[in-house]
């Protein structure tokens, strides 16, 4: 008995760090190898226009399927990005050539669904921001080792105040790499809202004066600086892909948010931008802050990874609660249930 073909003119691509193999067919001579470079990824897609191929499914392997991925979206193809478990031969037939084939032959019978991608605006935003988070959790390495010196020197910054990193603990740690240890002076960089005492203060930042100590700070602080300025960077990037988005809909431009009451913003939320203004006309009049516990940082990666109609794909909230990977992965079998592990992976 036959199956019925859903997608006659398919091809399959398994792609991988040094050649891709495509089949356009399940015989030998329907499949061939292709090298990484730009030059192959077009040579690759001439030979699927002569095979007169309307739609291609390639296994999502590391970041080796984007540039493929663009080429074909370019040359008109309907690409179809699909997640490797979902392209997992049998047990035996495990090679290059059988992978394409067996990608092929499942594209061709409709048995494989898409993963979701943003558009490419988003996909440029995406970028920045997740450059920014990878600054964020190099600061926090940094801070940590700040901190470390700072006790090796004695100098009990994190008693005397909440955050190191903060704007008070900035001013102590620069006053100490400037050469300033006397306890009495660095107080007075305190700030008025510091709940302790100039003198209690003071009793935590007697220094022992440690020179191979004074310049592991030095150097610490010196690279959460540049941290620091990497993040503006980032964030006046990030703004430039706002603001185009935004003047391409004019009609966006129009919305007003809504006026929320004051909130204390995190010390690494983007600077110079009013992001409840900015959200509210981005998503087209939903009010996202307006929902409880949700700060500049979750509007910024909803925007970066979703898109202003990324919501949309989705057919309904349990589809996106599952690309989130926090529904669980019913396991049934004999009216029993096996297994309800949230499946593995995690989502920015």
């Amino acid at each position: 008995m036959k199956m019925d073909i859903n997608n006659p003119n398919a091809s399959g691509i398994d792609v991988g760090s040094r050649s891709h193999f495509v089949a356009v067919g399940q015989e030998e001579s329907e499949t061939k190898e292709f090298g990484v470079y730009s030059k192959d990824n077009e040579a690759l897609a001439d030979w699927l226009e002569e095979c007169d191929i309307q739609t291609v499914a390639l296994e999502s392997t590391g970041t080796y399927w984007q540039n493929l991925y663009l080429v074909l979206q370019q040359r008109g193809f309907e690409v179809i990005l699909t997640n490797g478990k979902f392209t997992k031969n049998i047990k035996g037939r495990k090679t290059d050539v059988q992978d394409c084939q067996w990608i092929q032959k499942l594209h061709s019978l409709g048995l494989l669904t898409g993963s979701f991608l943003p558009d490419d605006e988003t996909e440029q935003l995406k970028t920045h921001c997740r450059q920014r988070t990878a600054w964020l959790e190099q600061g926090g390495a940094v801070i940590q080792k700040m901190q470390k010196f700072l006790c090796l020197l004695n100098l009990r910054l994190d008693i005397a105040v909440t955050d190191i990193a903060g704007l008070t603990g900035l001013k102590i740690i620069n006053a100490v790499c400037n050469g300033i240890t006397d306890p009495n002076e660095l107080a007075k960089l305190v700030h008025r809202n510091c709940k302790k005492s100039p003198e209690e203060i003071a009793l935590a930042l007697n220094c022992n004066h440690r020179k191979d100590l004074l310049f592991g700070l030095k150097q610490e602080n010196k690279m959460y600086l540049t941290i620091r300025e990497k993040l503006v960077e980032c964030d006046e990037h990030m703004k430039v892909f706002i603001d185009q988005h935004l003047n391409n809909n004019p009609e966006k431009k129009q919305l007003k948010a809504p006026k929320k009451n004051y909130r204390k913003k995190n010390k690494n939320a983007p600077k110079n931008m009013n992001m409840n203004q900015i959200a509210y006309q981005y998503f087209n009049g939903v009010d996202l802050m307006s929902i409880e516990g949700v700060s500049d940082r979750n509007v910024i990666a909803l925007m970066s990874e979703l898109g202003p109609e990324g919501f949309k794909k989705f057919p309904t909230h349990k589809h996106f609660t599952s690309w989130l990977r926090l529904a669980p992965n019913n396991k049934i079998s004999g009216g029993k249930k096996l297994s309800r592990r949230v499946g593995k992976g995690s989502n920015k």
